[in-house]
């Protein structure tokens, strides 16, 4: 099949992204994203693999790499591997070493896959202001300069504009700001409600250690 054999206005509407295709020297992965196909599609996938014959020694075999939200997250940043982000919990005071590693190709590149998890948990809409119409962002509640790492806790869907106002404004000045004050407005108390709940959750997001190490 090629490109012309589709409908393209279909492309983006009903055929949207599922999956993706990794490989290595002797295996092909198929990747489908969580939730994206039906238990149907499931069911003919594992249909197709259990019938294809194998050729030969050559034929690469094909696994299918079913994950959740979380495998889906560790997958992506594992893909970005160029420099590593070492992270702590800031409460663990007596800490000795880092808790996790994050591979990641620089501190502040944030894979498509975790900026959509965050616009999925926040219902497409800035968390500021409301606005669902407009291009969106992700923005970091311990921001990155203060040590706060790129993971889906320490972030949050904010509109360019209030992304912008905000820019390194700390969240509990922010929640203060006149700006925030204005535009929070357009938002449900209970939206509200989760951004002031953050406050308490500052304490408990990791911090980056130590800077990525640069290659050489």
């Amino acid at each position: 099949m090629k490109l012309d054999d589709l409908d393209i206005h279909a492309i983006g509407n009903t055929i949207q992204l599922a999956g993706a295709i990794y490989a290595d020297g002797d295996r092909v992965y198929l990747v489908p994203l969580p939730g994206e196909l039906t238990e149907g599609q499931r069911e003919w996938l594992r249909v197709v693999l259990d019938s294809r014959p194998h050729r030969n020694e050559a034929t690469a075999p094909i696994t299918v790499l079913d994950m959740d939200s979380d495998e889906w997250q560790r997958f992506l940043r594992q893909t970005d591997l160029l420099e590593v982000e070492v992270l702590a919990h800031a409460e663990e005071k007596g800490n000795k070493g880092p808790v996790k590693a994050i591979l990641r190709k620089t501190a502040r590149n944030i894979s498509q896959g975790v900026s959509w998890q965050v616009y999925r948990r926040d219902g497409y809409r800035c968390r500021y202001c409301g606005a669902d119409d407009v291009p969106l962002t992700v923005d970091h509640v311990v921001l990155w300069e203060h040590g706060g790492p790129s993971i889906p806790e320490n972030l949050v869907t904010a509109c360019r504009k209030c992304n912008k106002v905000r820019g390194n404004t700390p969240y509990a000045e922010w929640l203060r700001h006149p700006y925030y004050k204005k535009v929070s407005r357009n938002i449900i108390m209970a939206a509200v409600e989760d951004n002031i709940a953050l406050l308490t959750t500052l304490d408990s997001i990791p911090r980056m250690l130590h800077k990525p190490k640069k290659r050489k």
